[in-house]
């Protein structure tokens, strides 16, 4: 099978540029930077061009044919020799739903190797950040692993075995860290609002990550969560169901980086995907009051940036398109505004910022070419009206479509 091909233009597309509009224009590249994003004739009506999305939470951890993973017995019982072709997959798949970059919190040394693969070239995909975990014993990480199996990811028990695992993923060659400032849904036998790690284990677990320059993204499902997460200088908030009114200026004032994850916590709580009763239960008492919730959060200014959680089984290839309508229902913001969350601000919430996420020179060609005007009308980003999806500069998906004028 041969590599896609290699681009090194779009010409007479309408622009969106992950800020603003721009009409058509002409984006010229080399290699993996754009070179120029100059106006030209429209040659193409109809159509247009927007950066990459980027989904800031993902894990690519389970089967890409099924979804089993996390709580079966797939990801214990499965060589990481296989695995690695089953993330693969799932990031391609993800690709052609638009999604350029995805970061997966709670990788593993499979996901590592398989995002430095597509760094290198190996084979052409989408851009994949890889953090590993660092939980505690019978902590919500821990507890994906059914007790049967003594084989487990490893844990950390006290600040100095915390730094030690913070220092073996950055030898592992991890992009950041993921802690964990509550208990979770999916998770066996576990409570949300159980503590995870003390102050101490989780101040220990950012300094080291920090010193390391390498990023940190708390899970917390609790208000008691985030204010550690904010207190001890976590980089991102994931989830936040447990957002108080109060949160909201040291939110904003800090400008720290919130993934609601919606659609999940929705399927999970109407008890969809052969969801556990214990997490459909869990997920319903978490969403109950969340959207008034949010859309205040919104309106105050709280940095919402796309997160989906997706894994191929709730949410599947393409969710991050749904994904996308629910944050414009729920915060009510406008097209435009959610789009800016999926590209720019998303890029800048995981620290590249000055690569991703916009159609400018100096930036890398992630561009999705869709039918219609999606920053002006959300709906018409669908699936089905995705024409192409260029990664590096690199056709992955779809085809381009010949000159119209």
């Amino acid at each position: 099978m041969p590599p896609p091909p290699v681009l090194d233009e779009l010409d007479g597309f309408s622009l969106w540029d992950g800020e603003h509009e721009r009409g058509p224009v002409r984006i010229g590249w080399s290699g993996d930077r754009i070179g120029a994003v100059s106006p030209a004739a429209d040659r193409h009506p109809g159509l247009a061009v927007i950066p990459g999305l980027i989904d800031t939470h993902v894990h690519l951890d389970t089967n890409v044919v099924d979804g089993a993973g996390p709580g079966d017995a797939w990801p214990l019982v499965t060589p990481p020799e296989e695995q690695a072709i089953h993330v693969l997959g799932h990031a391609l798949r993800f690709a052609a739903g638009g999604v350029t970059t995805l970061r997966d919190l709670a990788a593993s040394s499979v996901q590592i190797a398989v995002g430095r693969a597509l760094d290198e070239g190996a084979v052409c995909g989408p851009r994949l950040l890889a953090f590993g975990p660092v939980g505690m014993t019978a902590g919500h990480g821990d507890l994906f692993t059914p007790p049967r199996f003594r084989d487990r990811p490893p844990v950390a028990d006290s600040p100095d075995e915390c730094r030690a695992l913070v220092r073996a993923w950055a030898r592992e060659g991890a992009a950041g860290i993921k802690i964990y400032t509550s208990g979770g849904v999916l998770s066996m036998g576990d409570h949300v609002r159980w503590r995870n790690h003390t102050r101490a284990e989780i101040a220990a677990t950012v300094d080291e990550a920090h010193a390391l320059g390498m990023l940190v993204a708390a899970h917390s499902h609790t208000a008691e969560g985030i204010e550690i997460a904010l207190a001890e200088g976590a980089d991102s908030i994931e989830h936040a169901t447990g957002m108080t009114a109060g949160q909201f200026d040291r939110l904003v004032a800090g400008q720290v980086p919130v993934a609601p994850t919606l659609l999940i916590n929705d399927i999970l709580a109407a008890g969809e995907g052969g969801v556990r009763p214990e997490a459909q239960q869990k997920a319903a008492a978490i969403v109950a009051g969340r959207a008034e919730l949010l859309r205040a959060a919104g309106a105050a200014g709280v940095r919402f940036v796309l997160g989906t959680d997706a894994n191929g089984r709730f949410v599947r290839h393409g969710g991050q398109l749904l994904e996308l309508r629910r944050m414009r229902e729920v915060l009510g913001w406008s097209a435009e505004r959610t789009l800016v969350s999926a590209t720019s601000d998303a890029a800048a919430a995981i620290g590249m910022g000055d690569l991703i996420g916009r159609v400018a020179p100096g930036f890398a060609p992630d561009l999705v070419i869709v039918r219609g005007r999606p920053w002006l009308d959300l709906d018409e980003l669908t699936a089905e009206r995705i024409v192409a999806v260029i990664c590096r500069g690199r056709l992955v998906s779809g085809r381009i479509p010949p000159d119209e004028s």
